[in-house]
């Protein structure tokens, strides 16, 4: 049986403080702290007498094998702490689901940005915590940000634009119905994808270049992105 990890109000006054908005966005820091630009590393400690893993990093397909494994190496474990730009949509609800079946909490700790694939890691907790000052970023997941491929199908004819939005719709559709399941799954609002993730822009444009909306904190726990205080 593992145990629940304790509440940590102390480590918010250790952690990074969020810095200032991002001008284009003023829901969301300027300059996220989202960890560093490679593959999601996991790191066992012990705090305050807790045994935690830190999940830093981006979110990639061999994440939910690598979680399983971390896991299992520690029968105290209690808690998973999070930072991440996303990554790998697919692993990301994999990884929740990981994380899930061994009943952990999980943690975005103040000055922390958990966001796009990273959402989905996270929201695989039993218990959930965005500790103030910790970010819950979220945008629209699309299948038409590269517009490498949108020009050159556009430059083939009509034929190939037609083929091409017809996968985008098939792909989209598909992953949509993916989150809406995990959201159930997991106990969180469907309302979050309609009346946030789905309202953001799919990619930017030179009027609106934000494609991102970081939730507050009364929004977290409106939404049940964060169950516990």
């Amino acid at each position: 049986m593992r145990r629940a990890a304790r509440p940590i109000a102390a480590f918010a006054a250790l952690a990074l403080l969020a810095g200032a908005n991002d001008p284009s966005n003023p829901t969301c820091p300027a300059e996220p702290d989202w960890g560093p630009a490679k593959a999601m590393t996991l790191t066992p400690q012990v705090i305050g007498g807790d045994h935690v893993l830190i999940a830093e990093g981006i979110v990639d397909a061999g994440l939910p094998e690598r979680l399983r494994a971390a896991i299992e190496k520690d029968e105290l474990l209690s808690e998973i702490r999070i930072r991440s730009r996303g990554g790998d949509a697919r692993a990301g609800n994999e990884a929740g689901k990981v994380i899930r079946s061994f009943g952990l909490t999980t943690r975005i700790p103040s000055g922390w940005t958990c966001f796009s694939a990273c959402n989905f890691v996270f929201m695989g907790g039993t218990a959930r915590f965005v500790d103030r000052g910790g970010v819950f970023m979220v945008h629209m997941f699309t299948h038409t940000g590269d517009r490498e491929s949108i020009y050159l199908a556009a430059e083939e004819g009509t034929a190939e634009t037609v083929r091409l939005i017809a996968e985008i719709e098939q792909a989209s559709a598909l992953l949509a119905t993916e989150d809406n399941d995990f959201l159930i799954r997991m106990g969180v609002s469907r309302d979050l994808l309609t009346d946030v993730m789905y309202k953001q822009q799919a990619v930017g444009t030179d009027e609106n270049p934000s494609t991102r909306y970081c939730l507050s904190h009364d929004e977290t726990l409106l939404y049940n992105v964060a169950n516990s205080r």
